[in-house]
Order: C-alpha cells, then structure tokens, then sequence
C-alpha cells in the first residue's frame, strides 16, 4: 500500500498558490488513476481529503502545511503503512520552475511541511517528489535581517503563478503525474533515472 501525499493548505484563497503544487499534482493524478467518478471524502478523523485507487491512497492534508505532519501520522497508523511507502508531492524553491528531482530521505531544505512530516514519522525514510517553482525576483538585499527575508520567500510561496508561467506549470504538473505513475508501475529507480 502506497500513501501518496499532495502537500498545500486547504481553502479558496490558496487553491492556485504555489505552495498547493502538490495538491494539484494530486488532484490530476486522481482524474488520471481513478475509475470514473472517484470522488475525494472528508476523513474529519484524520483531518484530510483522501480518495483511494486499489491499494493506492491519495491524500490532502487539512492541516494547513505547517501542520502536515499531523494528518500523515494519523493515515500511517490507521492504514498501518511504514513511512518508507509515503511518498510526499511538495513545491521546492530552490529548484527552478519545471524541475522535477524524486529523492528518498534527507533534510528539510526549510519545507515547514517536510519539517512536519519528520516531526510526527520520526523519520525522514520516505520519498520525496520536490517539484520546482523557482524563487522568483528576491526583492530584499544581502545581509537583510533574516525576518524580511523569511516574510519575502512566505509571499512568494503564497503567491499565484504568473500568466508567463502557466505552460511551465502545466508541465510541471503533467511531469509530475508521470513521475508518480512511473515510480507506481516500474519502481521508484527507474522514476529518478528518468526524471532526476
């Protein structure tokens, strides 16, 4: 059994961010796997959106992405799956837009929601899709307090794609979804060898 996590916050003003990158990932993965009519349930118990294909579990956090962590343990232990069959669908800033790297394990690379994952597994054994949406123009200089500094990557985070980006970011979705789809039919290696 696979549980395969879109990270994003839940709610209308966040639906095109690019922190939701995952639930988008997520949501066309549903359309794509799913039998005709699959449809996502409210799991108030474990605070997410879930929708299952098989032995597959699609899932959206309601925790908001800070809090990730709460709603991923809670699916781990009652579906009893060990974290190394969580896989993690998450915007990466330090990738450029369209960039696509799958990697198993690691730090947080600053990620709140990856920060959390870790926290509540105790672990950072499970897979990674980091899925690229650049950092845009940084607006603060070097050597800027730290606090401007974190508040600018947060507004980037936030903020929507660009009408500039929105062919990046329909690749990136689409790569994305091949990705998910290749590590499910042929193993996670040949993934990273194709899309790494």
């Amino acid at each position: 059994m696979k549980l395969i996590v879109g990270l994003g916050n839940p709610g209308g003003q966040y639906k095109d961010s690019r922190h939701n990158i995952g639930y988008m990932v997520v949501d066309k993965l549903a359309r794509e796997i799913g039998r005709q009519g699959l449809v996502w349930e409210r799991d108030e118990k474990r605070n997410a959106e879930t929708a299952r294909v098989g032995d597959v579990i699609l899932v959206k956090p309601l925790t908001f992405m800070n809090n990730s962590g709460i709603a991923v343990k809670k699916l781990v232990d009652y579906y009893k799956i060990s974290p190394r069959d969580v896989w993690v669908i998450h915007d990466d800033i330090d990738l450029p837009i369209g960039k696509l790297k799958i990697r198993e394990g690691g730090g947080t690379a600053g990620h709140n929601g990856i920060e959390s994952i870790m926290k509540f597994l105790g672990t950072d054994g499970f897979m990674r899709f980091r899925l690229g949406i650049g950092r845009g123009r940084e607006d603060v200089k070097k050597g800027t307090d730290q606090n401007l500094r974190h508040r600018a990557v947060i507004n980037f985070v936030l903020s929507r794609f660009t009408l500039s980006e929105a062919g990046s970011l329909r690749k990136l979705i689409k790569y994305g979804v091949a990705a998910v789809r290749m590590a499910l039919t042929d193993g996670v290696d040949k993934a990273m060898n194709r899309f790494n």
